[in-house]
């Protein structure tokens, strides 16, 4: 449900404006996605702040060495090596990064440094991980006392600081219970650790809704009264769609798909130029995904904590899958899929056929949404909250 201003915080809409900068950055799409979130609902609740994102690769670029090395930014291999399902070994390049982040600790902080110096603020918050370090040291030494505050866009950490760092200057915002243990586990205390319901999303998934399922299926050339499952695979698609598309459409299963590719248009292309014997639907870049998952009746997809948590607050359950290829900071989300009970968890989407008639059955997916329904996330209302009491509001 969408909330409008709330009435709590109008007396404070004279008092004078707090400044606040975001930090994230572009590899996946859920960083850039949190940091608008948040920027978009302080404005649509009328918080007195002023409100900054900061890429943080346009800050930190001339450090980039693999793009010294390749010409390509870091930030964009990562989102290549999405797009292609390279993710084996994930883990190990993943502490070769980290090692790196290290050895460069000096001179980043010396350069974020200056960044706050020229762009003055009364909270500093960080939506990325592996960086916390050296942005809380750099903003503690421009900014003492003023509050720093790492939001997590992960439903949980994957230790030895990913997100969470052993330093008394971090507040952490997590959307777990996981998340909240492995920070007191890292030495926050509860003055530096806050819980929200959920993970932080946009706005319009929000947004109320009573537009007809039926309706909209048929208005995308889908037949309105047959299960319908979403295909999402985060903001730069997956080649494997492909894959599980042929799968499910040589099983001649009661079933259409919707396959949301993003900025993939190779893919999309190859998607829209093959004949199908099921009803399909392909989509490119869309900021339209509220509307899509309103037209499905469960997600398949890989296990991002974003398209997770926005299945959960559209209604749909998941079929995902975790191997040796799934991301490690992934794998903790499979976990909770399987605890909450709102979905199927494959070893491999090879086995995709078996899990979408699990699905389909139709007391499993009853199940699966009466669990879904009791989930109430309302982070992105929560967080503000949270921000005010550390601004001193």
């Amino acid at each position: 449900m969408s909330q409008a201003l709330n009435p709590a915080i109008e007396p404070a809409l004279n008092k004078p404006t707090k400044g606040i900068l975001i930090l994230f950055h572009d590899a996946g799409g859920g960083h850039r996605n949190a940091a608008i979130a948040l920027q978009s609902m302080i404005a649509q609740q009328g918080r007195p702040w002023q409100v900054e994102l900061v890429q943080f690769q346009d800050l930190t670029d001339h450090l980039d060495v693999l793009r010294k090395l390749t010409g390509i930014r870091i930030q964009e291999q990562y989102n290549i090596i999405l797009q292609n399902g390279w993710t084996l070994g994930a883990t190990q390049l993943l502490r070769v990064l980290q090692l790196t982040i290290r050895l460069f600790h000096g001179p980043m902080v010396k350069l974020l440094a200056k960044t706050w110096r020229e762009k003055p603020a009364d909270m500093l918050i960080s939506v990325i991980p592996h960086f916390n370090r050296e942005i809380a040291e750099s903003w503690e030494a421009t900014n003492p006392g003023r509050p720093f505050v790492t939001l997590i866009t992960d439903l949980a950490d994957f230790p030895p600081r990913f997100w969470i760092e052993p330093i008394k200057e971090q507040h952490v915002i997590a959307g777990t219970e996981k998340a909240v243990e492995q920070a007191r586990a890292m030495g926050h205390d509860a003055t530096h650790i806050f819980q929200t319901s959920g993970m932080i999303l946009r706005p319009d998934f929000y947004e109320p809704d009573d537009s007809d399922p039926l309706e909209l299926r048929r208005s995308m050339g889908l037949l309105p009264d047959l299960p319908t499952a979403i295909m999402l695979f985060g903001g730069h698609g997956s080649k494997v769609m492909y894959d599980i598309t042929e799968r499910l459409d040589a099983a001649n299963l009661p079933l259409q798909l919707i396959l949301i590719c993003g900025k993939n248009e190779e893919l999309a292309n190859k998607l829209r130029g093959r004949k199908w014997k099921m009803p399909v639907q392909v989509v490119g870049f869309t900021k339209e995904v509220p509307k899509y998952m309103r037209a499905a009746d469960f997600l398949i997809g890989k296990p991002g904590p974003g398209s997770i948590a926005e299945s959960m607050v559209k209604g749909l359950p998941v079929l995902v899958e975790c191997n040796a290829w799934t991301l490690p900071q992934e794998r903790y989300n499979t976990e909770w899929v399987k605890e909450k009970r709102v979905g199927i968890v494959l070893d491999n989407f090879g086995q995709a056929v078996e899990g979408v008639r699990q699905m389909l059955e139709p007391a499993t997916l009853a199940e699966f949404r009466k669990n879904v329904a009791a989930l109430n996330n309302q982070a992105i209302f929560e967080i503000p909250e949270i921000l005010a009491k550390l601004l001193g509001e």
